[in-house]
């Protein structure tokens, strides 16, 4: 039985913050303007327990563009609404090997979209929320998802849902060729909308933390208590991060780290240790491959720091 110490955890979360604060490298996503001139100093870790506890260091209060960060949120919807068996012969669980926004990996794969974590499988996740033929329903649904998920609610940044709006012209052949193949099941445009909205959200490292527990947690939030999804579906979601969380960078990112975790260009990473934790770090500056410099390197010195690893048999016993 491996024991940590909750102040053990708190310690390491802070020396964490302290390391990697100063740490030089990467740039904001300047493909966005909203992105490009957000304040690249800002930096937060944040970790969740199971018993509702959140150990917090640096900015894990501040509001940040949820960007791909959304899809697991919406992955999480779908497979509440239709069951784990339907999103694998509508969208499938497979990493594509390709970046985020591939074409080609839809010409490649046009039986389905791979996963719902890159964008093709996302924008068909968000055609498939119910109510079908309702973009209000389903935009209601997807925020309250977020809601259950985080434990408090999410709020749409406008500014930057106009600058998404503005420069989505990839998604948009995504969105029409995933058509062309039937693997859209609503309106292209609304679904279309309706993903970059979703990754329009705001949201802090704390909620995402929060939300990086619920699922490590069975679906059980920590902090509200509710039963957000069927806990056999908490592998599911957790395999799917593992598999694509850093896109084509995946398998670097899970051998160095040990933890499923999902990036977002907003600067945001949340990290699922199942039946441990979730954690999340956020610091805008991101790598060449869009995943923030800080987040990464603050999580996997956690990880590392305490000795987990999913690929282990971690059998936790928190000692108070």
């Amino acid at each position: 039985m491996k024991k940590i110490k909750i102040d053990d955890i708190r310690s390491v979360v802070k020396e964490a913050y302290e390391k990697v604060k100063t740490m030089q490298g990467g740039k904001n996503a300047n493909y966005i303007p909203f992105l490009a001139k957000i304040d690249p100093q800002l930096f937060g870790i944040a970790l969740c327990l199971p018993t509702g506890e959140v150990i917090e260091a640096g900015d894990t209060n501040y509001v940040f563009g949820i960007e791909s960060v959304s899809k697991v949120y919406t992955a999480v919807l779908v497979l509440r609404q239709y069951g784990a068996d339907e999103i694998l012969n509508k969208i499938g669980a497979d990493a594509t090997g390709l970046p985020f926004n591939s074409i080609m990996a839809i010409l490649l794969e046009k039986d389905h979209p791979s996963t719902p974590l890159v964008n093709a499988g996302a924008i068909s996740a968000d055609s498939m929320v119910k109510p079908l033929g309702d973009s209000n329903g389903k935009w209601g649904a997807i925020a309250d998802n977020m809601t259950a998920l985080s434990g408090s609610t999410l709020v749409l940044l406008d500014e930057l849902y106009k600058s998404e709006t503005a420069t989505n012209f990839n998604n948009r052949s995504i969105a029409w060729l995933l058509k062309n193949y039937g693997r859209i099941y609503d309106d292209p445009d609304m679904s279309l909308d309706l993903y970059t909205r979703q990754c329009s959200m705001g949201v802090t490292a704390k909620q995402l933390a929060i939300a990086g527990c619920t699922i490590a947690n069975g679906g059980l939030n920590p902090v509200t208590k509710e039963q957000v999804f069927k806990e056999e579906l908490s592998p599911k979601i957790t395999s799917l991060i593992a598999t694509v969380g850093f896109y084509e960078h995946t398998g670097d990112w899970l051998y160095n780290s040990g933890i499923p975790a999902k990036s977002g260009v907003g600067g945001g990473v949340l990290g699922v240790m199942p039946g441990a934790f979730g954690i999340a770090a956020f610091a805008p500056p991101l790598d060449e491959f869009g995943n923030s410099v800080k987040a990464q390197a603050a999580i996997k010195y956690i990880t590392q720091k305490l000795g987990l690893n999913i690929f282990r048999n971690n059998n936790i016993d928190f000692e108070m």
